[in-house]
C-alpha cells in the first residue's frame, strides 16, 4: 500500500473476509446511490485514482465503477464511521447508480407505519422537505434521461436552454407581482425554484451549498452599494 493507503487502511475494521462495506452517496442530491464492499486494494486504488473500485464477491476480482457502462464515479470525499467498520464514499455520478439502469439502487420502497411516517407536511414536520425530495427527483432525471419527462428535456437540451427558462421564469415573477396577482406570483415563483434548481443540478451545485451561503449571511450587514 502507498503510505497513505497504509495509514488508512490500518484504522479500518475489516471484516473475515478481508472486506468492508462502501455506502456511496450522491454528494450533490445526497441520495444513497448503492452499497458495494471494498478490500485493501480497491480501497488504495479508489484513493489513487480518485474513482471508486470494489471488490465483487460474486466473481472475485476487482472492478472499477463504470469502467464498462460508462456510469463512473468520481469520488469527492470518503470516511470511516466511528467503529472504522464501514466507509462512506461521497461521489460525483455519471450516469445511472445501479446496473437496472435507475438512477440509485434503492428504489424499492417499503410502507411504514407510525408516528415516523406521519406526513412531513404535518405540524412540527420540515417544511423544507419538498425541496430535498425535487433536488432528488431532478438528480434522477439527470441520470436516467427517461423519455418523455419535461427535466430530461432540458438536460438534453443544456445549459443554454435551462438558462433561458431560468431567464423567462424570472421575468414572470415580476410581472406578476407587478399585477399585484398572488395566485400567479405562487405559481411563476414555483415554476423559477424549479428551473433554477435544475440549473444547479446541470452546474453540479448542492442546493447544501446555497443554504450554506445563506447561514453565512446570517447577522451580516448588507451591503450598500450606493454608498
Amino acid at each position: 500500500m502507498t503510505e497513505v493507503g497504509l495509514d488508512i487502511g490500518l484504522k479500518i475494521k475489516w471484516g473475515a473476509d478481508g472486506l468492508v462495506p462502501a455506502v456511496v452517496q450522491d454528494a450533490v442530491s445526497k441520495e444513497v446511490l448503492m452499497m458495494a464492499y471494498m478490500n485493501a486494494e480497491s480501497l488504495q486504488l479508489s484513493i489513487q485514482s480518485g474513482t471508486t473500485w470494489f471488490w465483487s464477491r460474486s466473481r472475485n476480482e476487482l472492478w472499477n465503477k463504470g469502467a464498462t457502462s460508462g456510469h463512473t464515479q468520481r469520488i469527492v470525499s470518503m470516511a470511516y464511521d466511528c467503529d472504522g467498520d464501514t466507509l462512506l464514499v461521497k461521489v460525483v455520478q455519471k450516469g445511472p447508480a445501479c446496473h437496472t439502469g435507475k438512477y440509485s439502487c434503492f428504489f424499492n420502497d417499503i410502507p411504514v407505519s407510525g408516528e415516523a411516517s406521519q406526513d412531513a407536511n404535518a405540524e412540527g414536520g420540515d417544511r423544507f422537505e419538498v425541496l430535498g425530495k425535487l433536488e432528488s427527483v431532478i438528480a434522477e432525471r439527470y441520470a436516467e434521461r427517461p423519455e418523455g419527462t419535461y427535466t430530461s428535456y432540458l438536460f438534453d437540451k443544456g445549459l443554454d436552454k435551462i438558462l433561458k427558462k431560468v431567464g423567462e421564469e424570472a421575468a414572470e415573477v415580476i410581472i406578476a407581482a407587478k399585477n399585484a396577482d398572488n395566485d400567479e406570483l405562487r405559481s411563476e415563483a414555483s415554476d423559477l425554484i424549479f428551473h433554477l434548481m435544475v440549473l444547479l443540478k446541470e452546474r453540479g451545485l448542492p442546493l447544501d451549498d446555497i443554504m450554506s451561503e445563506l447561514a453565512k449571511r446570517d447577522g451580516k450587514p448588507t451591503t450598500n452599494k450606493m454608498r
